[in-house]
């Protein structure tokens, strides 16, 4: 059977090289920490998950330091029970990225985004943004839906892909979560 492009892309992004990976790295760890890029590095990825080479629509490059979120150990006296260190953070990086992503550029709302690397000290994640009020977005019936008030804000209100799966929303059946609230579980052994 006859392979596409985007078949190829996908099988070299599985395992990229080190020679391909590298320069990028040193470039991206010097500039800022949200970029805006012209054409997403991974293409196939992109096109998966909604983005059209069309005016609204706008990739950001964007940087997350890796490690646990921790708060830092008190150095002071405490009770034995207040000196351990919760994990501060409950969201993925990737959520994380989308959030800064939204702040930075108020008026795009985020479609999606995906993990280009990632290193000793960062990830790096490519976030589709889309802005609600370009004609061309208005008129595409596949994407109109963005324009729509309840999809404003989209990252922060925990409504997108990365989000969903951060907060046990998305499961393998549709039709049910993985993990329901936990308080409803309390009130419902009352």
């Amino acid at each position: 059977m006859t392979q596409g492009m985007y078949h190829f892309l996908r099988e070299t992004w599985k395992k990229p090289s080190k020679e391909m990976l590298q320069p990028l790295l040193i470039k991206w760890r010097a500039g800022e920490s949200i970029e805006k890029v012209e054409k997403p590095l991974r293409l196939d990825r992109a096109r998966a998950l909604g983005y059209k080479a069309k005016k609204g629509f706008v990739v950001l490059r964007v940087r997350v330091r890796r490690g646990g979120r921790k708060r830092p150990r008190h150095k002071h006296g405490r009770k034995s029970r207040k000196q351990f260190v919760r994990k501060v953070l409950k969201m993925n990086y990737q959520w994380v990225a989308e959030i800064r992503a939204e702040r930075a550029y108020r008026n795009l709302e985020v479609l999606n985004s995906y993990q280009v690397a990632k290193d000793g000290k960062y990830y790096f994640y490519e976030v589709i943004m889309v802005d609600p009020t370009k004609p061309e977005i208005l008129s595409d019936p596949g994407i109109k839906w963005i324009s729509k008030p309840e999809n404003m804000n989209r990252a922060q209100k925990g409504l997108t892909s990365a989000a969903r799966k951060s907060r046990g929303l998305r499961s393998k059946s549709d039709n049910m979560k993985v993990r329901p609230s936990q308080r409803a579980w309390e009130r419902k052994g009352k």
